[in-house]
């Protein structure tokens, strides 16, 4: 199991949980932030820190963001598994899903 971001985070990237993980498992695409499903330990250091409350253990992912367990899968899918984040920083891209999205305006 891991962690999962969820639509909240869209075109919000706030990066609190980044700071927080302690294994540099939450990478930066485009328009949000993904936890890699392989190299989280499940720690749960991300959760409390999100500002907008996008980030659920997988098995609690609210039904209307279902979709996000995949989505997060998704944006490794040609990336693999670099083996932390600040590896490769941010990364130009995101699933199509989330690139089909028109853009979120959150409030300050």
């Amino acid at each position: 199991m891991t962690y999962v971001i969820a639509e909240p985070c869209v075109d919000l990237l706030d990066r609190a949980c980044i700071d927080e993980c302690p294994v540099d498992c939450i990478y930066e695409g485009s328009r949000m932030l993904y936890i890699h499903p392989d190299e989280c330990v499940d720690c749960g250091a991300c959760e409390p820190v999100c500002p907008v409350e996008a980030i659920y253990y997988e098995d609690d992912v609210p039904q209307q963001w279902a979709s996000y367990s995949s989505v997060n899968a998704d944006f490794f899918a040609t990336l693999g598994s670099p083996g932390g984040a600040s590896r490769v920083g941010p990364v130009p891209q995101d699933p199509a899903q989330i690139v089909a999205m028109p853009k979120v305006e959150h409030e300050d």
